[in-house]
């Protein structure tokens, strides 16, 4: 290739001439020689280092950085390690930015609520694991540790925004003295000693009974639903496990471990109470 004025060298890298000549002042790209004249000439070698400079430009590599690696004072394998290494940690923080954003934008937080929004995000392992722990000993004090391993959350190291934004709303909940004592009375009967025979579930006899009903968009009140075979139970129960923020719980902790989104139990309760109720009432 014939050598080339800075001119047509700005043309074939896609720059301005101006940035050019910034960058060979600065010593990134010399010219190759010069002119009688004093104008500067460039061979294929410039051109290729000027298009090597461009590209770390636009990964945002400082100058000082980028004349170190032209200059073979420091490897691009070594820079672009650090590099990649502190962007993982700009995306991270960009992806709390956006579940703070996102949460904001869709519940309407009030602006007070916003530092406990960003505090609950922002937390450390040790803290997000010292909040649910004091949640779980309150909620689900002497229950089985098996059950206490399924209701805990785990956040990964490099969440998504969704899950972070899960992780917000969770803690929330865990926060909530209300639900905590809730959840506390709905898994009270669980709280048994290991050598007691397990009992049955009337949740879950209940909507395993109502299931096919449910799907099929059946009315509690109507006289099909009154052919629907219901166990006997302790209504009183059922009222009291009945919660569409323990169903939220279990929904958000789904995304934040990254589970199968799990069925919600709140609609086939309600529909069941409903039933009993249809089927008091007509007596």
């Amino acid at each position: 290739m014939d050598l080339l004025p800075i001119g047509e060298l700005a043309r074939r890298a896609g720059l301005s001439v101006k940035t050019v000549r910034f960058y060979a002042d600065r010593g990134l790209v010399p010219p190759t020689t010069r002119t009688a004249a004093g104008h500067r000439l460039y061979d294929a070698a410039a051109l290729d280092r000027l298009e090597l400079v461009r590209t770390l430009r636009d990964l945002g590599l400082d100058l000082a950085t980028i004349h170190r690696i032209v200059t073979r004072q420091v490897s691009l394998t070594e820079v672009a390690a650090l590099h990649a290494e502190a962007l993982a940690v700009q995306i991270q923080a960009l992806r709390v930015r956006q579940a703070i954003l996102t949460r904001v934008a869709r519940h309407g937080t009030a602006p007070e609520e916003m530092d406990m929004t960003h505090r609950l995000a922002t937390m450390a392992g040790d803290e997000r694991r010292a909040l649910i722990a004091a949640f779980l000993d309150h909620a689900l004090d002497g229950v089985p540790e098996g059950v206490r391993t399924t209701m805990t959350p785990v956040l990964p190291d490099d969440p998504s925004p969704e899950q972070v934004e899960a992780w917000i709303e969770l803690a929330l909940l865990a926060t909530d003295p209300g639900f905590r004592d809730r959840l506390r009375s709905a898994v009270a009967p669980y709280a048994v000693p290991p050598t007691s025979p397990p009992r049955p579930d009337p949740a879950a006899l209940v909507r395993r009974a109502v299931a096919p009903a449910l799907a099929a968009g059946l009315d509690p009140r109507s006289p099909e639903a009154a052919a629907v075979p219901l166990p006997e139970v302790d209504l009183d129960r059922l009222e009291t496990v009945l919660d569409p923020d323990r169903d939220r719980y279990l929904e958000l902790l789904a995304i934040i471990n990254g589970w199968p989104a799990p069925e919600p139990l709140a609609p086939a309760l309600a529909w069941a109470l409903a039933r009993y109720s249809a089927t008091a009432s007509s007596r």
